[in-house]
C-alpha cells in the first residue's frame, strides 16, 4: 500500500499514475491494493516528447487497468510538455540495463569458448606488461651525461647500452597493443552480432563480457602508468636521434635488426599519444564499425553504453555490491565503467556527454564521487582529461561542474 502525491484516482486493485520530479518530467506507475496486478509489456510504453507518445501510453494504461473516470485530455494538457517519459517502477525493469555481471566467476559456455580462448591467450600477458611498465625507470641520467659530454665516447656508449634494452621493452608494449586490437575486434564481433541485442549478449555471454572488461581495465592501468612516466618518450627520442645520426654517417647498429626504421616510426606515433592503449582501442572500434557496414553503428555503441550502465547499476545497488568478494572487484568495476565511457565518447559521433547519450553520465560521476577520494581521483581525471566531448557546447553545465 503506497501512493504518494497521486494525481489520478485508481480503481480497486489497480494502479495510480504519479508524477515524479526530475529533469525530464518522469511519470511512474505505482501498484497497490492487488498483489496480482501486472504491468503490460514494456514495449507497449512509448518514449519521446509530444502529446502523441503520451496519449498512446495513457491509452495502454486505460485499456489495461480499466480507468473509466479519468479526464485523459486534462492529463495530457497538464503534463505533455514535461518530457513525456514513462518509467515503470518495478525491481526488474529500469530505464537502464539492470543485471549482475559476474566479473569474478564468469565461465565460458560452449558457444563462447573459441573466442574466449583467443582473448585469454592475449590477456594472460597483460599483468607482465603492467609489471614491466611499472618497473620502467628509464635512462635519464645516462642520456644527460652523454649530451653534456658529447666527446666522451665512454659516456656515449654507456647511454646507448642503457637505452637499447629499454627500446626493446617499448617494442614489446607496442606489439601487445596490436594483439589487443585484434582481440577487441573479435570480442565486438561476438557481442554485437544479430539476432541478440547488446544487453542480451552481455547477459548471456558473461565470460566474453568479463574479457571485454579486462581489456578496458588493462587499458586504463597501462595509460595511467605511461602518463606518469616521461622517461618513455625521452628514451625513445634519444634512440631515434642517435639512429638518425649514425645513418647519416653510414653506420648500421645491431639494434636496427630488432627495431628498424618503419617499426620506430610506428612506435613513435604510438607513444606520442597521451593514452596510447585507449587510442588503440578507439581505432580498433572505429575500424570494426567501418569494416562491418551491414551492422548498424548502434549495435556497437549500445554495447559500450550497456556495459557502462551495468557497471553503474552494480556499483550503486547494495545487493549487487554485496556479491563481490573483494574491494578490488569494486575498483575493477569502476575502472571498467570509466574506460567504456571514454571509449564510447571517442567512438560515438556526439559522445558520452550529450543529452542524447545513452549513458547516464550524472549517475556515473555521482557513483565515483561517493567513493573515497584517493581511490577515484585518477578515474575522475581520466574523464576530465582523456575524453573527447566533455568541453563541447552540448555538454550540460551541471556535468562540467561535477567534474571540476
Amino acid at each position: 500500500m503506497f501512493a504518494l502525491g497521486c494525481c489520478l484516482p485508481a480503481p480497486e486493485g489497480g494502479a495510480c499514475v504519479e508524477r515524479i520530479n526530475g529533469d525530464r518530467g518522469v511519470f511512474a506507475v505505482l501498484f497497490f491494493s492487488s498483489p496480482s496486478a501486472r504491468l503490460p509489456p514494456l514495449s507497449k510504453y512509448q518514449e519521446g516528447s509530444g502529446t502523441s507518445s503520451t496519449r498512446q501510453t495513457l491509452n495502454v494504461l486505460h485499456q489495461h487497468f480499466g480507468f473509466s473516470n479519468v479526464n485523459w485530455n486534462y492529463f495530457i494538457s497538464r503534463f505533455a510538455g514535461m518530457g513525456n517519459l514513462l518509467k515503470v517502477l518495478t525491481r526488474e525493469i529500469e530505464n537502464y540495463p539492470h543485471f549482475f555481471l559476474d566479473f569474478e566467476n564468469a565461465q565460458p559456455t560452449d558457444g563462447e569458448r573459441e573466442v574466449w580462448n583467443q582473448i585469454s591467450a592475449v590477456l594472460q600477458d597483460s599483468e607482465s606488461m603492467l609489471a614491466d611498465l611499472q618497473a620502467y625507470k628509464g635512462a635519464g641520467q645516462e642520456i644527460r651525461d652523454a649530451i653534456q659530454n658529447p666527446n666522451d665516447i665512454q659516456l656515449q656508449e654507456k647511454a646507448w647500452n642503457s637505452v637499447c634494452p629499454l627500446v626493446v621493452r617499448l617494442k614489446r608494449f607496442y606489439e601487445f597493443s596490436l594483439r589487443l586490437e585484434k582481440a577487441l575486434q573479435s570480442l565486438l564481433e561476438s557481442l554485437t552480432c544479430p539476432p541478440y541485442t547488446p544487453t542480451q549478449h552481455l547477459e548471456r555471454e558473461q565470460a566474453l563480457a568479463k574479457e571485454f572488461a579486462e581489456i578496458l581495465h588493462f587499458t586504463l592501468r597501462f595509460d595511467e602508468l605511461k602518463m606518469r612516466n616521461p622517461a618513455i618518450q625521452n628514451d625513445f627520442s634519444y634512440y631515434r636521434r642517435t639512429i638518425s645520426r649514425n645513418r647519416i654517417n653510414n653506420m648500421h647498429l645491431d639494434i636496427e635488426n630488432e627495431v628498424n626504421n618503419e617499426m620506430a616510426n610506428r612506435m613513435s606515433l604510438f607513444y606520442a599519444e597521451a593514452t596510447p592503449m585507449l587510442k588503440t582501442l578507439s581505432n580498433a572500434t572505429t575500424h570494426f564499425v567501418s569494416e562491418n557496414k551491414t551492422l548498424p553503428i548502434e549495435n556497437t555503441t549500445d554495447c559500450l553504453s550497456t556495459m557502462a550502465s551495468v557497471c553503474k547499476v552494480m556499483l550503486e545497488t547494495p545487493e549487487y555490491r554485496s556479491r563481490f568478494t573483494s574491494e578490488e572487484t569494486l575498483m575493477f568495476c569502476m575502472r571498467v565503467m570509466v574506460g567504456v565511457i571514454i571509449l564510447y565518447d571517442h567512438v560515438h559521433p556526439v559522445g558520452a556527454f550529450s543529452k542524447t547519450s545513452k549513458i547516464d553520465m550524472k549517475g556515473c560521476i555521482k557513483v565515483l564521487k561517493e567513493q573515497p577520494p584517493d581511490t577515484v581521483e585518477g578515474l575522475l581525471n581520466a574523464l576530465r582529461f582523456t575524453t573527447k566531448h566533455l568541453n563541447d557546447e552540448s555538454t550540460s553545465k551541471q556535468i562540467r561542474a561535477m567534474l571540476q
